[in-house]
């Protein structure tokens, strides 16, 4: 049975069943069908933008299957792996700041806040220096740079629990601290090595190919559909650790898979293009503030994060006569956020 219902002007589906209630926020759907055309169309005038301009059209047409010779090689070879490579990408690293924006109830929390980021870049690092490792070494050692760092980070963090403003400035130093030895190994490695390492970790698409976006494509598919499955107890844990146990959720569990699942989606991502700061911050609010939501909800942040990280490589490639590392967009963008949202939450706390 459905009916609509007004509840304080907000229009919503509520959906009953035998033994189910599903309730549809239909704004949040609203939202979601706005974030993913805007996504669209971002995406088709990236195609169509370059020193080879095309139309929309021609675009399409390449797409489709209906342009052969040069105009299919710039849309379909050169193109479009990078674009791909920023829908996938900053879909992984909204739902990842999503996560642990709900995990911590903080949101000043992120992977790049707190430190996975560094421990994923370090990871990478020694991969890269010590073994001269492929893409399938360097997403390993991040993998295991990132979830060494998360563990430690939440150790150093306990105190009888783990509190969300605790975990920040722990994370923070211990980001810090990773951060003079990621300086410090490139100081030490062969020129070449380091200024690979240090233009990789600048956090670039510009290198990005088809077999790095299949291969990333495919292991962030799979931890999405993860984080799907621990979407639900991690909205009943948003409630408080007591009464998500009183439902049933096993608390430990749930909290080590959030953990796993989100340092896995950054690492996969900091394996193939480097670091890219406060994607992963600012997706989950930004997709909030649009849905009106208590919580945070999973696929409004990976489509915010999806166009942040596609309007900020657009802004790099076209910026400046040669394609700029669009880490280094994101960190102008999100450094002026960062501060406006500490701003808030000092204000909140006074």
């Amino acid at each position: 049975m459905c009916e609509n219902r007004v509840d304080f002007g907000r229009p919503t589906l509520v959906v009953r069943r035998r033994r189910l209630g599903l309730r549809i926020d239909l704004r949040s759907i609203v939202v979601c069908v706005a974030l993913a055309v805007a996504v669209i169309v971002l995406a088709l005038v990236a195609l169509a933008t370059g020193s080879y301009q095309l139309s929309v059209g021609q675009v399409v047409s390449a797409l489709t299957g209906g342009e052969a010779g040069l105009i299919h090689e710039i849309v379909v070879e050169w193109r479009l792996p990078r674009m791909t490579a920023t829908v996938v990408f900053g879909a992984a690293l909204g739902v990842s700041g999503a996560m642990f924006q709900s995990l911590t109830r903080n949101p000043l929390a992120s992977p790049d806040v707190i430190g996975f980021d560094s421990g994923s870049y370090t990871g990478a690092l020694i991969v890269i220096m010590l073994i001269d490792g492929g893409y399938l070494e360097v997403a390993g050692g991040a993998l295991l740079g990132g979830i060494a760092t998360a563990m430690l980070v939440y150790v150093l963090a306990w105190r009888r629990g783990v509190q969300g403003f605790r975990l920040i400035v722990v994370g923070i130093g211990v980001s810090a601290m990773l951060t003079s030895v990621n300086t410090w190994m490139m100081l030490r490695a062969d020129l070449e090595v380091a200024m690979s390492a240090a233009a990789w970790g600048a956090g670039s698409l510009n290198a990005v190919s088809w077999d790095q976006v299949a291969l990333g494509g495919a292991l962030i598919a799979a931890l999405l559909m993860l984080a799907g499955v621990l979407s639900r107890p991690m909205r009943q844990m948003e409630l408080g650790d007591d009464t998500a146990a009183s439902q049933g959720v096993r608390i430990a569990d749930a909290r080590l898979g959030l953990i796993v699942v989100g340092v896995a989606l950054t690492a996969t991502v900091t394996a193939a293009s480097g670091p890219i700061a406060f994607i992963a911050l600012a997706a989950p609010q930004i997709a909030r503030r649009l849905g009106r939501t208590a919580g945070i909800t999973l696929a409004p942040a990976a489509l915010a994060g999806a166009l942040l990280l596609g309007a900020a490589d657009f802004v790099a490639q076209h910026i400046a006569p040669t394609p700029l590392p669009v880490g280094l967009i994101t960190v102008m963008i999100g450094g002026g956020y960062l501060g406006w949202l500490l701003f808030i939450e000092a204000r909140r706390r006074l």
